[in-house]
Order: structure tokens, then C-alpha cells, then sequence
């Protein structure tokens, strides 16, 4: 019954009836689904679960306009946006099913190099809060990347986790005193850089060793490097990609020994607030490297 709602809905957005609607995995902010079309340009629909009091998903709204700002500010390639409606983004599905072999993340170093070129004058954050995995994230301009990244960033993300009675306080008064000191391991960047801000495996396709796409955008200005970071936790990337991207912005000395670690206390904050469990200790352990 709820694909057959969902194919009327969608082929009165596009004038033509899903053949086969079916669900595919992940989706932090609701289900997700592939519409296989008579055209052969099928659609993915993500359905939001989590709603306002006027009845709109904010997390669907604000994933739609970081994928339209990618695709009329960048060059990099992201799903065309069909429609955002209350409780429905829909947009075109990209090639995909390939790994990210060392091919795929050459072609990655070029085209996450050339998003990081892309600056602003405003400073750090964006015109708009953004989410990451579905939490909010909020962006007030700051012409201090430091202070950006300690209040908007760490601190932001260690009181929801705290909130949610997932992060001690105890661990969190310790968060509050490192990202006191950042200056003493964290320069200010020569220029803001657009990141897309939630660089992990999921979030990118491939097909036959070439990059097709980026979904699941968590955009703002940034230190380019936090990117660059969130890319190791999880093991995105290895040197496959960091030396053409080296190649073409040049990683200053530290990242790997020092900074890296301080920027994905982040992701990892996000990870607890998320899900909690052994996400605490990476950040106890995060925190006790820097004396803390």
C-alpha cells in the first residue's frame, strides 16, 4: 500500500509511474527508496521521519539546498534535485556499486582538491545551518576558524551528546579545556575552504574505477584539513588519495602526527551523540593524547 501511494505521488511530480519501487539501505534521516522508471532514469525518494510542528522535515529541506548549492556552486557531482516537498527530497540516481580502488581515489583527489579551492571573504561557517547524520549543525559566520571550530564544532557537538546523557560530564568539562588551547596546535587557515563535510565511504559512488557522485552533503567553509581528517576514521582514503590530492594542495606538516586527531574529535563527538559506546573511549583517548 505505501508504494503504491508513493508511485501516485511521484508520477504526479514527473508525469510517469514508477515501474518498481524498492528500499535501499541507509539514510540517517528517514527511509530511502529507488523508483525504477520506464525512461530508464530511475529516482531515489528519501521519506523523512522526524517532523516539525508545521509539518516539514528541516533535515530533508536542508539536504535538498546543500545538494542544489554544490551543483550550481561547484563542480563537483552530486544527485540533480527533482523535488523538495514537505516530507520528500527527490532526485536522480547515479551510477554506483563500484569500491573506491586507487583509481577511484585519484579521481576523488582531483575533484575534493577543487572543492576545497572554492572560497569565501565571510569567513568560516554558511549562509544557512546545515545537518550532519541528521543532527543539527549550525554555522554562524566567524572570521576565526579556532573559535569557529571550538564552539560551533566540539563544543556544540559534546553538549547535545551530553544532553542525550551519552557523553560524561566529566569528559565533557575535560572537551571544554582542550578546545581552550587549540591555538597551540591549530593555525588559522590562509582562506575558508567548502567542504562537503561528511566524507566516508557510504557518502561517495563509483562505477569502473571513476567517481560518479556525492550524496549526504554536510556542507560549510572550513579548514580544509577536518575534511581531510574525516576522511581517515574510518578509512575512506589512504595514500591512493592523499598523494594527488598532496600534489594539488600541498598538506602542511603536522596533519598526519598532530592535527588529524584533534579534527576527527568531531565526527567522532557526532558518532556519540549518535550511538554512544565505544565512540567515549575514542574520545577519552583523543583527549588524554593532548594532555587532557
Amino acid at each position: 500500500m505505501r508504494h503504491t501511494r508513493l508511485a501516485d505521488r511521484i508520477e504526479s511530480i514527473v508525469g510517469q509511474r514508477p515501474d518498481r519501487i524498492a528500499a535501499l539501505s541507509g539514510g540517517c534521516v528517514g527511509d530511502v527508496y529507488r523508483a525504477e522508471m520506464p525512461n530508464g532514469r530511475d529516482l531515489v525518494i528519501k521519506l523523512g521521519d522526524g517532523h516539525n510542528h508545521q509539518g516539514h522535515n528541516p533535515s530533508l529541506a536542508l539536504e535538498g539546498r546543500m545538494l542544489v548549492h554544490l551543483a550550481t556552486h561547484s563542480d563537483l557531482t552530486v544527485p540533480k534535485v527533482i523535488c523538495i516537498d514537505d516530507d520528500l527530497l527527490l532526485m536522480e540516481a547515479l551510477p554506483a556499486g563500484g569500491d573506491l580502488n586507487a583509481q577511484a581515489q585519484a579521481h576523488a583527489a582531483q575533484l575534493i582538491a577543487a572543492l576545497h579551492d572554492i572560497g569565501t571573504d565571510k569567513g568560516f561557517g554558511f549562509d544557512f545551518d546545515t545537518v550532519i547524520g541528521g543532527l543539527h549543525q549550525p554555522n554562524p559566520w566567524n572570521s576565526s576558524w579556532r573559535e569557529f571550530f571550538a564552539q560551533q564544532r566540539l563544543i556544540h557537538m559534546g553538549h547535545e551528546a551530553t544532553r542525550a546523557g551519552r557523553l560524561p560530564t566529566a569528559v565533557m568539562a575535560r572537551l571544554e579545556r582542550f578546545a581552550d588551547t587549540l591555538d597551540r596546535w591549530i593555525d588559522e587557515p590562509a582562506q575558508p575552504s567548502l567542504i562537503h563535510g561528511d566524507l566516508w565511504a557510504g557518502n561517495i559512488l563509483s562505477a569502473n574505477g571513476c567517481i560518479t557522485g556525492f550524496i549526504d552533503p554536510a556542507i560549510y567553509y572550513a579548514d580544509a584539513e577536518i575534511e581531510l581528517a574525516f576522511t581517515t576514521l574510518f578509512g575512506t582514503f589512504n595514500d591512493a588519495f592523499f598523494g594527488p590530492y598532496h600534489e594539488l594542495r600541498p598538506i602542511k606538516p603536522g596533519f598526519f602526527e598532530e592535527r588529524r586527531d584533534i579534527y576527527t574529535l568531531y565526527p567522532l563527538l557526532v558518532h556519540v551523540r549518535l550511538f554512544g559506546g565505544s565512540y567515549i573511549d575514542s574520545v577519552d583517548r583523543a583527549l588524554k593524547r593532548f594532555g587532557y
